[in-house]
């Protein structure tokens, strides 16, 4: 492999080799080095309001410093800031990686190709605002002059993740102005479950397709004109599209009730701040709350590209990720809030990051011998703790982060039980898990025996308000490119996913015959799949 540009290549990584073989001796695990003096002070850090504990991490002072240098021979956040300045980042598609502009309220200028393209994010938020409130105070009505209660989104993977976390985050501290509903499965039963949610009459359809070919999108697009129809109601009265400009979604030909522009300089897990959630959380929650959420990304996005890199939380997460997974071969970690509002963030990570990072090939497309990406995984505590912690705490360790919200959504007085709240029993439960999975505990029965060492980090911020949301979604889309560009990896393509579709392709155009002719005898397509097609005609099991 040609290591050029890798940061196996780098002389702090070259240090850190000599540091491996200390991690086994007994005052390395972690229920020593979480005692020694100033440990949570030294390794922890608070910026914006956002408060990052690293302290349960199976590092010290030295494998730190290593990382930190690291980081500054590779020039990651000068890269990083070469991205929310317009650089070509995304190689191997010739474009741009401008999520950040999304949200930049600096006033300043940002080119691609020879254009500022800030006027026309700015203009896309304008008219989100203008509609948005029409369909509030109900300028914009149904045919019959009802107001509009719902909206459905139709799109898939990072057409709608990004926006089904957000939306469900903010849930327990706004009011809904429409309840969001989310079409994405081409499953027949995912779309049988959201009408069964809604009045056909009073909803809007929402598309959410950067250039409107995907195929479960429109497959789903299909059904919903289907019924429209049925209903005798029209795409010009309750669609709106979310495209690129010049789609087929945004074409004067086949009107709907509005459209808002994508644009090819934001890739689709990276969208959440752009039209793709900007339209559905403003329909949501008011434009207002959109534009905190929007603000608190910015801060974050400032604080990964300006603070120096022993002080960046981001930055330091993503170096932790490198070492647990090429260091210590770690190959899965989880996310588990302590927040049931956030039960839509692991989804959505988990998209976030093994899109990104589940590369085999460097930016110069040498093939990769070391780990570029890890499973992600996760689930609200204190659910987690009943599902899969007996693996965390005794069977294959994987690394956790914990996040905490100090102050929930719930206003009202809370009962105690055991003398305490639901909310001091969260977190009692977050603190606990937390400290066992590092200390572990020592039995003479093997079966109650708790090895400890196992590594985590816990994530606090004050609330669930938009601003703070903002502030998390930023962080861990700053870490997966902070990641992505120690492992010299291009985080904003996604070719892995073609493959199982041009298979789908063949497989369809056998459907097709058959549908046209029952008799046609399927053929251009593997023995497997011909069973399996042959079950699915039959309606039985053979």
């Amino acid at each position: 492999m040609n290591k050029s540009n890798s940061f196996l290549n780098t002389d702090a990584w070259q240090s850190l080799q000599n540091q491996f073989y200390k991690l086994n001796k007994k005052e390395f695990h972690l229920k020593n080095l979480i005692n020694t003096k100033n440990r949570l002070k030294n390794f922890s850090k608070q910026k914006c309001n956002f408060f990052y504990d690293y302290s349960k991490q199976r590092i010290d002072e030295k494998i730190f410093s290593e990382l930190i240098k690291m980081s500054e021979e590779l020039m990651i956040r000068e890269k990083f800031s070469d991205m929310t300045d317009g650089v070509i980042v995304n190689q191997s598609e010739n474009r741009a990686a401008l999520q950040t502009a999304t949200r930049d309220f600096s006033n300043r200028k940002i080119f691609v190709d020879n254009k500022n393209i800030l006027p026309d994010i700015i203009q896309v938020n304008k008219k989100i605002k203008q509609f948005s409130l029409k369909i509030h105070n109900k300028t914009i009505t149904t045919k019959s002059g009802k107001a509009f209660t719902d909206a459905v989104i139709i799109g898939i993977g990072g057409s709608y993740l990004g926006c089904n976390f957000v939306y469900n985050a903010l849930l327990s501290n706004y009011q809904t102005k429409l309840n969001l509903h989310f079409l994405s499965n081409v499953d027949i039963d995912c779309f049988g479950k959201t009408i069964s949610k809604i009045n056909i009459e009073t909803t809007l359809w929402i598309v959410i397709s950067k250039s409107y070919t995907t195929i479960e999108t429109m497959a789903n697009l299909n059904q919903v004109m289907f019924y429209l129809k049925n209903n005798d109601l029209t795409p010009e009265n309750h669609l709106i599209t979310v495209t690129s400009k010049g789609s087929p979604g945004d074409d004067p030909a086949n009107p709907v009730l509005e459209s808002f522009h994508m644009f090819d300089f934001i890739g689709g897990r990276y969208s959440i701040t752009s039209a793709v959630g900007g339209l559905p959380l403003s329909l949501a929650f008011g434009y207002d709350v959109f534009e905190n959420f929007l603000k608190g990304a910015h801060e974050l996005d400032e604080h990964a590209k300006n603070t120096d890199n022993k002080k960046n939380i981001p930055l330091i997460s993503s170096l932790i990720n490198v070492w647990n997974f090429n260091a210590l071969e770690y190959n899965a970690a989880g996310i588990i809030p302590y927040s049931d509002a956030l039960s839509k963030l692991a989804p959505h990570i988990q998209q976030l990051s093994m899109e990104s990072l589940g590369k085999s090939v460097t930016q110069d497309k040498n093939f990769i011998d070391y780990t570029t990406g890890a499973i992600i995984f996760g689930e609200p505590g204190t659910n987690a703790q009943h599902s899969f912690f007996q693996l965390a705490h005794q069977g294959m360790a994987f690394p956790i982060e914990f996040i905490g919200v100090i102050n929930p959504g719930f206003k009202k007085e809370q009962a105690e039980f055991n003398g305490v709240d639901n909310h001091q029993e969260l977190w009692a439960n977050m603190l606990s898990q937390s400290y066992a999975l590092a200390t572990g505990k020592d039995n003479n029965d093997n079966a109650k025996f708790f090895p400890g060492n196992r590594p985590s980090s816990t994530i606090i911020i004050e609330n669930l308000k938009a601003e703070n949301v903002g502030k998390l979604l930023s962080y861990y889309e700053a870490k997966t490119i902070f990641e992505g560009l120690i492992l010299n990896i291009n985080p904003f393509d996604q070719f892995g996913v073609e493959l199982g579709k041009l298979n789908a392709k063949n497989i369809r155009k056998e459907i097709i015959e058959k549908n046209k002719n029952y008799n046609y005898e399927i053929r251009e397509i593997d023995d497997t799949s011909k069973f399996y097609l042959d079950l699915l005609y039959s309606k039985r099991l053979l």
